[in-house]
């Protein structure tokens, strides 16, 4: 066992007032022998008086420098072109991630609804966004509407989420903004979502662009097909594949056993909704489809499905061995979705869809905005 050794030690004597003052007052001016020792006395006094107050002045400014809310972000050109409504988009991501809406230029009117309802800047994802879309994020920029829309994966308090969101730009500001936040991802969605699949990045060549006029057109007719369960609606390519929060739910490759929800999954988008599927979905309002990019061929639209559930099954016509498949919702909801469709030749050909359910027949959240949510 060690014996503990005691150490003495002799208390550190304090020093005398002259041995602090005079480097600091010999610094500043050489010492006068030759004052008067109350004279000089009294000019120390008066140097540390003026120290002092330079100290707590220099205090109080730093601090308030420190407090000075951030300049706020510098306008944007007059008219927001591709390449700006991109960049806009990228810095919004950036800004939510920051948690500080100054550093994008927002219009004091601005209009913002997330997942339906009316907030202020600062809310939202505002407050919970932890890091923005690195792999996973289509932009598809508008400059006839000064619009841009977009669908990224981003995390929220470390987990993932989809986010949609749009953003509309007048006289340099963001005067509307809209976020679609999907919170409950599967892993059979995930896997499709650290990617977009790359023909949403491939520009499509002058002789097979639509106008955005018919690009818009065509976005629509979508959810008029979805609906009427009538695919001549809608100008589906032959290759459309659709996935619905990372889920791939056409094109799959068909089962070893035909019949039944896995051959209706196997199917290309058009002749799946013409088995009548989707007959449970019996109105889509709004349908907005405003913003198209018809260099890259992208149209970006959202929508309300309103699905009463009144049966519980819906027949099913074209698909040998398949009469009816079960609905399995235990009451009526609305699904407010964004889709981005890739448009080129006059037909669609990729659809990358997400939303999330909401009570049936709910608000938009546009009521009250003079936006009406177009």
């Amino acid at each position: 066992m060690t014996q503990a050794i005691k150490i003495q030690t002799d208390p550190v004597p304090a020093l005398p007032r002259s041995c602090i003052l005079r480097p600091l007052l010999g610094y500043l001016r050489p010492l006068d022998n030759h004052e008067p020792q109350e004279e000089q006395k009294k000019g120390e006094v008066t140097l540390l008086r003026t120290l002092f107050k330079a100290i707590v002045i220099l205090s109080f400014a730093a601090g308030a420098l420190a407090a000075a809310p951030a300049p706020a972000a510098k306008d944007l050109p007059a008219h927001c072109n591709r390449a700006c409504l991109i960049n806009t988009m990228n810095n919004y991501f950036a800004a939510l991630v920051a948690h500080d809406p100054s550093q994008v230029p927002l219009s004091p009117q601005l209009e913002f609804v997330e997942n339906i309802t009316p907030m202020h800047a600062g809310d939202g994802l505002w407050k919970t966004a932890s890091a923005a879309p690195t792999t996973f994020k289509i932009i598809v920029p508008d400059p006839v509407s000064e619009e841009v829309g977009s669908i990224a994966m981003m995390q929220e308090s470390g987990k993932p989420i989809q986010v949609a969101i749009r953003l509309k730009v007048r006289g340099g500001k963001i005067v509307v903004a809209e976020h679609l936040v999907v919170r409950t991802l599967n892993d059979r969605g995930l896997k499709n979502l650290d990617t977009p699949r790359p023909i949403f990045f491939q520009p499509v060549p002058p002789a097979d662009r639509d106008s955005r006029a018919d690009m818009l057109k065509i976005g629509l007719s979508y959810y008029e097909a979805v609906v009427s369960a009538d695919r001549n609606n809608a100008p589906f390519a032959d290759d459309c594949v659709r996935h619905e929060n990372g889920m791939q739910t056409t094109g799959n490759p068909p089962p070893a056993t035909p019949g039944g929800r896995a051959t209706l999954g196997s199917l290309g988008c058009g002749a799946q909704l013409k088995t009548g599927v989707m007959d449970y979905i019996k109105r889509i309002d709004p349908r907005r489809v405003m913003i198209a990019d018809p260099e890259m061929g992208l149209a970006f639209g959202l929508s309300q499905f309103r699905h009463p559930m009144d049966e519980k099954t819906v027949k099913i016509t074209g698909v040998p061995g398949t009469t009816e498949v079960p609905v399995n919702f235990a009451k009526p909801f609305d699904s407010i979705n964004a889709h981005i469709f890739k448009i080129y030749g006059g037909k669609l050909h990729q659809i990358e869809a997400m939303g999330f359910q909401a009570p049936y027949d709910t608000h938009t959240g546009w009521e009250n905005f003079p936006d009406h949510g177009h």
